[in-house]
């Protein structure tokens, strides 16, 4: 079978395009040649984090990888049968161990057997979901794909050091379900997680949770707002580190959220309510999924047994990204169907998807 040629500066020409490109190929057992890996960023081509997350993938499928540099513009993928038992992938930066997440389950949930994944970098990382948001928001929306797996938290960590360690448990699929996420109901309580380590003292949290809960109170007076406040033992955290997430829950099942981290000389109000503001803009969109889910959900999308469809509100680059990818290297049909205009534009995705069986 001739290699599927994927242009890695496409649209967003991030690291999305190749940690979805080498998983797809992966699960259809489709030889891939990817060029201009993040041709447009400052440091283009791999980065170690991206590195880790292909050959992670290589692993699993038993493929052949060439390549494989930190700083190659592009890689060759062989891919062969899955297989499942333990993996052990590590970034040995602060790079991101959700990313790893990303690219790695579709893949997992297809092997033929049970997988344990220990996952080591960063877990709260920049430019990327934090765990949190993976555990709190991603997991629950999974579930509705019939998407199950355990990911326990063994060790937080944060920039510069890394050092986090995530131990990701899955079981085989038969087949992806395909979703209808188009209520978004009303919203009944927001809750979230304040936390610092390290260094940090604890009332840092207490102040990024205050700022935060005044700013959501005031946009929804008549919401409960819980936040905890977290100060990370020594034994539970490598390095210093502090950031929020706020997830709102709505009447349909629906999880929306924002998040922030803190950077050196950044007050904790200013955190809180970067974060708030964040799941407000969000809320605001008119949207089932935030603008962080849409394009993590594609994938799932994409292998479905049936048409999914979900409500979002503006379309980001990097679902619009994730889709192209999948359609070059699947025969799923995504259409993106305008469903409200005016002060705010809403738009359904939906996909009908190719019903992937492990005996596939």
């Amino acid at each position: 079978m001739p290699a599927v040629v994927i242009d890695g500066s496409l649209l967003e020409g991030g690291g999305q395009i190749l940690r979805n490109a080498v998983s797809m190929s992966c699960l259809l057992k489709k030889p891939i040649n990817i060029i201009q890996i993040r041709a447009g960023r400052s440091k283009p081509g791999l980065r170690p984090q991206h590195l880790t997350g292909i050959r992670l993938l290589s692993d699993i499928c038993q493929g052949n990888l060439e390549g494989d540099s930190v700083g190659s513009m592009s890689v060759k993928f062989q891919p062969n049968s899955m297989k499942f038992g333990r993996y052990v992938a590590d970034t040995q930066t602060a790079g991101s161990t959700v990313l790893l997440i990303q690219s790695s389950l579709p893949c997992l949930l297809f092997s033929p057997g049970p997988c344990e994944v220990i996952l080591r970098g960063g877990t709260n990382a920049d430019m990327a979901p934090q765990i949190d948001y993976t555990l709190m928001v991603f997991k629950v929306i999974a579930e509705r794909f019939g998407v199950q797996f355990e990911c326990r938290v063994c060790r937080r960590g944060y920039y510069p050091k890394g050092g986090g360690e995530l131990q990701l448990s899955t079981k085989p699929v038969p087949f992806i379900k395909a979703v209808q996420i188009t209520d978004r109901g009303e919203v009944t309580e927001v809750r979230g997680r304040a936390f610092v380590a390290g260094v940090l003292p604890v009332k840092v949290a207490a102040r990024m949770a205050h700022s935060a809960t005044r700013m959501l109170q005031q946009q929804l007076p008549s919401v409960c707002v819980h936040i905890e406040v977290v100060q990370e033992s020594r034994e539970a955290a490598v390095g210093t580190g502090t950031g929020l997430i706020v997830v709102a829950e709505t009447s349909t099942g629906c999880l929306l959220a924002g998040s922030a981290l803190g950077k050196k000389g950044q007050p904790a109000e200013d955190v809180g309510e970067t974060a708030a503001r964040m799941l407000i803009a969000n809320l605001e969109s008119g949207g089932c999924v935030d603008e962080y889910l849409q394009d993590q959900l594609i994938i799932f999308m994409a292998l479905a047994k049936g048409k999914s469809r979900i409500r979002c509100g503006a379309i980001t680059l990097h679902t619009e990204t994730a889709i192209e990818i999948a359609q070059q290297l699947t025969e799923a049909k995504f259409m993106i169907e305008k469903v409200a205009t005016g002060r705010r534009e809403v738009f359904d995705i939906c996909c009908e998807g190719i019903g992937l069986t492990i005996s596939q």
